[in-house]
This record gives C-alpha cells, sequence and structure tokens, in this order.
C-alpha cells in the first residue's frame, strides 16, 4: 500500500511529521436539570487552557469538533458533532474506527480551521487541540462561539483529560469516567496477558520518504502514555535526544537508525511504501520487534482517543506479543 506525504510537521493529526499528558481544566459547575446519568447538568462551566480559560453557559448542542481527538471523544460521549474535521490522508472510506452522523459537515485544515465554514454551522462550542495552533486562530474561533483549545502546552495531550473535559461541559462526568475505564481497562488487561512487555522499551516513528525521520521524545506527551500503561519505557536514547533538543517529536536524518533500536518500534512510511525503507541504513537489522504499520493505526496512536487505542491495541497486539516474548 503507498502512502501519502504529509507536511513537515508531525501534529497529531499524523504522527508524523511531528504528529505530533495533564490536568484537564475540569469546571466551576452549577447544577441545573440532571443528566441521564444522573449527574447535575451544569449551568455554567469554566475551563482553562493554554491562552486562558473559557466560560460555558448549559450543555452545548450543536459542537464543532476541529481535529481527530476531539472528534472521537464526543463521538464515545454519545455526541455527535455537527461539523468535524477530516484528514484528507486517511482511507476513502474514512477513519476505520469512526462512525459519524450522515448530516454533519466535514471541514478541511489543509489551511487551518476553515473560519467562515464553521461560522454557518452556527456552533455553541468549538473544541480543538493541535488544530488551534496560535491564538490569534482561537480568537478568531472564539468570535463565533466559546472555545476550547489545547488544555496545556504539550503537543498532544492525553485523551483521558479530554474525556473528562467534555464530561464537565456535558454535565455528564460519570458517563466519562465510565468511557475511561472501559478503554484503560483493555489496556489494563493486555498489559496483565503480557508480562513480558514490563520494562521493554518502545519508540514511535515516522518516515517522511525523501526528507527526515520524526521521533516521539517526549514520556509526558500524549502519545506516550499508551505505551507506559502496557508497562513499557521510551527508548533512552530518544528521551536523551528530546531533552537535548527541548522537542517534543524530534526530527533526524535516516542516517539516525540508532534512535529506531528500541525493543519494540511503532513505524510509519509516510509518503512511500516499505521498498522506501532502504533509505534508512540499517533498518533491515534492527535489534527489537518492528512493527511497520498503516496511516490510521499510527495516527491513531499518535494522536490517540477512546476510539483510536482499542482499534491501535488490536492491530498492534501481534507485535506487543512478540515483543514481550
Amino acid at each position: 500500500m503507498r502512502l501519502s506525504a504529509r507536511s513537515s510537521r508531525w501534529v497529531p493529526v499524523a504522527l508524523g511529521l511531528a504528529v505530533v499528558l495533564g490536568a484537564c481544566g475540569g469546571g466551576d459547575t452549577e447544577p441545573a436539570a440532571d443528566s441521564a446519568d444522573g449527574d447535575a447538568a451544569p449551568e455554567t462551566v469554566t475551563v482553562d487552557h493554554m491562552y486562558g480559560s473559557t466560560e460555558i453557559t448549559g450543555v452545548p448542542e450543536r459542537i464543532v469538533t476541529i481535529d481527530l481527538q476531539w472528534t472521537d471523544v464526543m463521538l464515545a460521549m454519545g455526541v455527535e458533532p455537527v461539523g468535524y474535521s477530516v484528514d484528507a490522508f486517511m482511507p476513502e472510506s474514512g477513519v476505520p474506527w469512526q462512525e459519524l452522523p450522515a448530516d454533519a459537515e466535514p471541514l478541511p485544515l489543509d489551511d487551518g480551521p476553515p473560519i467562515e465554514q464553521i461560522a454557518e454551522l452556527q456552533p455553541d462550542l468549538i473544541v480543538g487541540t493541535f488544530s488551534i495552533t496560535d491564538e490569534a486562530t482561537y480568537e478568531q474561533l472564539s468570535g463565533i462561539a466559546p472555545t476550547i483549545p489545547g488544555l496545556d502546552e504539550r503537543q498532544v495531550t492525553p485523551w483521558q483529560d479530554l474525556v473528562r473535559t467534555a464530561g464537565d461541559v456535558l454535565g455528564e462526568p460519570t458517563r466519562a469516567d465510565e468511557v475511561i475505564a472501559e478503554v484503560d481497562g483493555e489496556v489494563a488487561a493486555v498489559a496483565e496477558e503480557l508480562p513480558g512487555l514490563q520494562g521493554k522499551t518502545f519508540s514511535l516513528a515516522q518516515y517522511i520518504v525523501g526528507d527526515s525521520m520524526y521521533i516521539v521524545a517526549d514520556e509526558q506527551d500524549g502519545s506516550s502514555v499508551f505505551f507506559q500503561q502496557l508497562g513499557m519505557t521510551m527508548y533512552g536514547p530518544v528521551k536523551a535526544e528530546g531533552e537535548a533538543t527541548g522537542d517534543a517529536r524530534v526530527n533526524v536524518s535516516t542516517e539516525r537508525s540508532d534512535l529506531l533500536q528500541a525493543d519494540l518500534l511503532a513505524f510509519l512510511v509516510n509518503g512511500g511504501d516499505e521498498s522506501d525503507l532502504a533509505d534508512i541504513p540499517g533498518f533491515d537489522q534492527l535489534p527489537g520487534t518492528v512493527a511497520v504499520l498503516d496511516y490510521p493505526t499510527i495516527v491513531g496512536l499518535n494522536t490517540p482517543s477512546p476510539l483510536s487505542i482499542p482499534y491501535g491495541l488490536e492491530q498492534l497486539r501481534p507485535y506487543l506479543e512478540e515483543a514481550a516474548s
């Protein structure tokens, strides 16, 4: 299978070039009507985030999600967005773990959030993390409706924090806890079944064909949490590289196959196929378990969500078993 090339920024939209965990800005709430789960629906919620705080009055009903993580979070919480971001590099059939409403508006993000298109949807809440790249974009979106950008400065927010925030905003913290418990329980079950993963090292990386490699190098990044929940640790030389550069995702030449020598390497060939791995000297002699995965799976691991993690866990399972042996 040939994969389309991404931009040179590994943002969570694709593990990539950059694709590209923390306390949620849970809120001050005042009771109103009860939710379906018996929680008190909030009258006003204040969410703290990287650009300040956002106040949301009442339970929003027309929600626009402008990144994959938030779309998945809302779907997991039983909310159908009226507009959602699309990743042009996903298969034509769409994101394999999503079931979106037919009447929801797909929003291309090739040139940033489509402000006018979002405004036409008349949302009462806009949510996004890595898709809201600067404060000016946040201010534009806030002029349309209350907007929640990234909760902190990390490139990828732990999905659990987003679910808790959604629970506060929707007045359904009990449901949020249930979503988190169910998915974390699936990961914990695999960790228990594969005790050999304890202490093993991992790397999550991609090669932009004809360009360079990008490797997640921040243990606090949301994409690292899944592997840590399995009992694994970030490959030491990658962590050291990130500490030296200050980058959450380090950008290195294909000559740096030394950074790929973890016990488990989850890897994407971005913009090519497995024949392009010949561009990386020594790739065919890496000592650990090498999982060359497809675009959706890597994106789901790089920008994890309560829907993408179960999918990614299934795709990664054979490699986890091998690494644990």
